[in-house]
């Protein structure tokens, strides 16, 4: 199945392959510095990752950022957030809210990005 373009040149990703395979739900995305030029710095984690899941760099995978968000569509919003970003996805029933990990703050529907594609 062809994946949407959502974010035009949007790059790559490291992403669990608990992620990928459907096994886990996005949960934890953090922005690190870019390693190569194709490389857009996420990193994204599902919510059942845990440390030594992670510690094994089998289980991560390199993925084009559209296909991530087409896993995961509220991964859209945070595409251009700054390297050091510490976010995670947290859904309680009400919605999907998007909440910085160091504050506990919810981040507003006003920060996030909108693809060319959907602006007014």
């Amino acid at each position: 199945m062809a994946v949407p373009e959502f974010i035009p040149n949007s790059g790559a990703c490291l992403v669990s392959k608990n992620v990928v395979s459907g096994a886990g739900r996005v949960r934890w995305m953090v922005r690190e510095n870019s390693q190569a030029p194709a490389d857009n710095g996420w990193r994204i984690f599902s919510h059942i990752d845990t440390s030594d899941y992670l510690a094994d760099a089998s289980n991560l995978q390199i993925l084009p950022f559209n296909d991530v968000c087409a896993i995961e569509p509220a991964l859209i919003g945070i595409y251009d957030f700054p390297v050091g970003s510490d976010l995670q996805l947290v859904d309680e029933g009400a919605g999907i809210k998007i909440v910085d990990t160091a504050s506990g703050r919810e981040i507003p529907p006003e920060n996030f990005y909108v693809p060319p594609s959907m602006r007014a």
